[in-house]
């Protein structure tokens, strides 16, 4: 059934398979959950906020419009019931130490790189996560979809319901204060 189209599998779920949306689930639960997790920084509530999203994308499935891909819709419906979740905790001191910027399912270990490589590319990503832990969230977002879940800049402009500059205007700030907090890291 993976060979399908998210459009064709929609099709399908609305027929009443349930294969359909299962395949859709299994296509995108990944990055969904990636994108919450950086988001919130709590696994246990990113899993259930994941999941939250494909009951909300299951009983919604009648009101999506093939007219915008599938994978737009789902991460429209992540990034509201996200920011949602973030308002009711007000959670505005992240604890950098449980940041992960890598699935750990999906992470494949480089046995072709030297120990020192494979520690300056730990000691890389730990400070890479520290200055994504200390972008502002507005900005932190952005550079999750579009650096770290690959979409496109019109993806995350009809996700977030904004202009495309204003789109680009962000991810650009928020890679030149990552830039600047990874240099200010670096100085001596």
């Amino acid at each position: 059934m993976s060979e399908k189209s998210d459009r064709e599998l929609v099709d399908m779920a609305l027929k009443g398979e349930k294969k359909a949306f299962e395949a859709l689930i299994l296509r995108y639960q990944n990055g969904i959950i990636n994108y919450i997790y950086r988001m919130i920084l709590d696994m246990d509530d990113a899993m259930d906020l994941a999941q939250e999203v494909f009951i909300k994308a299951f009983f919604s499935l009648n009101t999506y419009n093939p007219a915008y891909s599938f994978s737009t819709w789902v991460y429209k419906i992540a990034s509201n019931l996200t920011i949602d979740y973030l308002r009711k905790k007000k959670r505005k001191d992240f604890n950098t130490e449980s940041l992960s910027l890598r699935n750990k399912e999906i992470e494949i270990p480089d046995h072709s790189m030297s120990p020192v490589k494979n520690l300056e590319r730990e000691i890389f990503y730990k400070k890479l996560e520290n200055a994504l832990n200390m972008l502002p969230e507005s900005l932190r977002e952005f550079i999750i979809l579009r650096d770290m879940n690959e979409l496109s800049y019109n993806e995350i402009a009809e996700i977030k319901n904004l202009p495309l500059g204003t789109v680009k205007n962000k991810i650009f700030r928020g890679r030149e204060i990552l830039r600047k907090l990874l240099e200010d890291e670096d100085a001596p």
